[in-house]
C-alpha cells in the first residue's frame, strides 16, 4: 500500500477472511501474476502468490483501531470497510470493529465466488451469509453499536429477492460479484483459478481477453436497474417505501418446513428473532462513527506545510511529539500524494 493508491479510493476494505475461503489466504496462481500484476504486489512474475490467512499487524481489536485510524488520517474521505465471514462467534467479532471505529462491517457467505482459492474451499467450506448477517445485527443493537455503522452482505447475491431478505435480517448494503460477470459473458465454469477462462473474464492471458471477452458496461448497468425495479415492486407490494424500513421486519418473512429429514432438523427460529434497539437509537446506521482521536498534531503539520507542499520548497518543522500522538505524517503524505502534479514527484535531496 502507498499514499497514492489510497487518496484515491472511495472505500478501503480490510479483508479479514473471505467467504468462499474463510480462514485460508489468498492463493493466486502464478500463471496468473503477469508483470503487470507482478509490479502491483511487488513480487516475480509466473511466482505464485499466497496470502497469509492472518494479518500479522492485527493481532487484536486495539491493532485493528490502529491501522483505520492510520487510513483515516491518509484519505479521511474514505470509508473504511472490515470485511468478516458468516461464522458462529462473529457477532463478537463485529462488535469490536464496531468499537475500533470503521464505518462498513461486511459479513460474506459461503456462496460468494473466488478466483484464487483451491477449489476444494470453495466448494466444501463457509456457512450462509443468513447466520452470520443475523447474528451480527443482534450484537451490534444488543451493544448500541448499529446506529454507528453500516452493515453489508455479500457473498451470492443475485436478485432483487435476496435483497429484500437480506434488509429484513438487518443489512442496508449488498455486495454483488458473481451475478454482474455473469451480464459481462461469465459462463459459470468454476476454472477462474486456473488462468484459463473460456469468455476472457477471469483471466490474464491477453489474447483470451482479447478474442473471447465481449462484456459491455450497459449489461451491467441493464442488470442492476432490472435488480432495482424488483426490488421496488417487492417492497411495493410489502407496503413499504424506503429501504432501511425493511430492516428488523422479521414477521415478514415465514420459515418453510424441510423437504428432507436433514432438512427438518434445523431450527431456524434465531433467524428470525427481532432485536430491540437502546431507546432512541436505531436498526440502521444513522450516524458517522468518528474515533475518539482527531489527529489534532497531524492537522497542525499539514496545516504548516500546505503552503511549502504546494510550492515544492522544502522547510523544516519542529513539533514536540508524544506518545500519545499518532501516525504522525500520515495526513501529509496522503496531501503530497492526492494530485498528479505532486505525486511521486518528490523534493529536492537538499
Amino acid at each position: 500500500m502507498t499514499p497514492a493508491y489510497l487518496v484515491n479510493a472511495d472505500v478501503i476494505q480490510i479483508k479479514v477472511a473471505q467467504g468462499a475461503k474463510p480462514g485460508e489466504g489468498g492463493q493466486l496462481p502464478g500463471d496468473k501474476v503477469t508483470p503487470y500484476i507482478a509490479k502491483l504486489r511487488y513480487s516475480v512474475p509466473g511466482v505464485t502468490l499466497i496470502s497469509p490467512p492472518p494479518h500479522h499487524d492485527i493481532y487484536s481489536i486495539e491493532d485493528l483501531a490502529q491501522l483505520i485510524f492510520d487510513l483515516k488520517q491518509v484519505n479521511p474521505k474514505a470509508m473504511i470497510s472490515v470485511k468478516l465471514v458468516s461464522e458462529p462467534g462473529v457477532g463478537t467479532i463485529a462488535t469490536g470493529v464496531a468499537k475500533a471505529y470503521a464505518d462498513l462491517i461486511t459479513i460474506a457467505g459461503y456462496d460468494g465466488g473466488t478466483g484464487a482459492s483451491p477449489l476444494s474451499s470453495v466448494k466444501y467450506a463457509g456457512c450462509p451469509w443468513e447466520l452470520g448477517l443475523v447474528e451480527t445485527q443482534q450484537a451490534l443493537v444488543a451493544n448500541g453499536l448499529r446506529h454507528k455503522i453500516r452493515l453489508q452482505v455479500d457473498g451470492g447475491l443475485k436478485t432483487g429477492v435476496d435483497i429484500i431478505k437480506a434488509a429484513i435480517l438487518g443489512a442496508e448494503s449488498f455486495g454483488f460479484g458473481t451475478g454482474p460477470m455473469v451480464a459481462l459473458g461469465c459462463k459459470y465454469l468454476r476454472i477462474c483459478h486456473l488462468n484459463n477462462c473460456a469468455t476472457g473474464v477471469a483471466t490474464q492471458d491477453e489474447k483470451l481477453r482479447k478474442n473471447h471477452y465481449h462484456g459491455l458496461p450497459f449489461k451491467v448497468t441493464n442488470y442492476f436497474e432490472f435488480i432495482a425495479r424488483e426490488v421496488r415492486e417487492l417492497m411495493a407490494s410489502l407496503g413499504v417505501t424506503r429501504l432501511v424500513d425493511l430492516i428488523g421486519r422479521t414477521d415478514l418473512l415465514k420459515e418453510l418446513e424441510g423437504f428432507t429429514a436433514k432438512q427438518q432438523k434445523l431450527a431456524l427460529s434465531r433467524l428470525l428473532e427481532t432485536a430491540e434497539p437502546h431507546p432512541g437509537k436505531a436498526l440502521y446506521c444513522t450516524e458517522n462513527n468518528p474515533p475518539f482521536d482527531n489527529g489534532v498534531l497531524n492537522a497542525q503539520l499539514l496545516q504548516q506545510a500546505k503552503p511549502f507542499v504546494d510550492a515544492r520548497q522544502s522547510k523544516t518543522f519542529w513539533f514536540d511529539i508524544r506518545n500519545t500522538d499518532r501516525s504522525v505524517g500520515a495526513s501529509l503524505s496522503g496531501y503530497i500524494a492526492q494530485t498528479p502534479r505532486r505525486s511521486g514527484a518528490g523534493f529536492r535531496s537538499d
